[in-house]
C-alpha cells in the first residue's frame, strides 16, 4: 500500500506521527523476533513457561520478523498489519491460557496491536478514506 499525503501541514503531521508510532511497533517486533532467533535465555525461559517446545522458538521469531518487515514496507503494510494482529492475538491467547495478570502481560499484545493499526491509519490516507467512507 503506497503511502501518500497531501501538501497540507495537518496531513504531513498525521503522516509523520503515523510513522513514529509504526516505528515503535516495528522496533518492538524486531527486538522480539531477533531475541527469539538468537535464543536468548530469558526468551527461552518465557516461551517455555507458555508451554511452547524449544524448537518452536526460532520459527516463531522468524514469523515475527517477517511480520515486522511486511508491516514496515508501505506496499505491504496493510497485509503486515493483519499478520501482526494475528501474531499478537496468538501471544495474548497464550498468556491468557497460563493466567498471567490481565493488565500487565496479557494486554501488552493488545496495546501493540492498537498502536500498529493506529500508526497505519495515520500514515495512509487511503485507509482513512476507506474506514470513514460516506455512502
Amino acid at each position: 500500500m503506497a503511502t501518500t499525503f497531501h501538501t497540507g501541514s495537518s496531513s504531513r503531521t498525521l503522516w509523520w506521527t503515523g510513522w513514529i508510532i509504526s516505528g515503535i511497533v516495528v522496533l518492538f517486533l524486531l527486538l522480539d523476533g531477533i531475541s527469539k532467533v538468537m535464543m536468548l535465555a530469558p526468551v527461552v525461559d518465557a516461551t517455555a513457561k507458555l508451554g511452547y517446545p524449544l524448537d518452536a522458538i526460532r520459527p516463531i521469531g522468524i514469523i515475527d520478523l517477517v511480520c515486522a518487515v511486511l508491516y514496515a514496507v508501505p506496499r505491504t503494510a496493510l497485509f503486515g498489519a493483519i499478520l501482526v494482529t494475528a501474531f499478537l492475538g496468538g501471544a495474548v491467547a497464550s498468556k491468557v491460557r497460563i493466567e498471567e495478570a490481565l493488565f500487565g502481560q496479557i494486554l501488552f499484545g493488545v496495546y501493540v496491536g492498537i498502536l500498529a493499526w493506529g500508526g497505519l491509519y495515520l500514515r495512509d490516507n487511503r485507509l482513512r478514506a476507506l474506514l470513514f467512507q460516506r455512502t
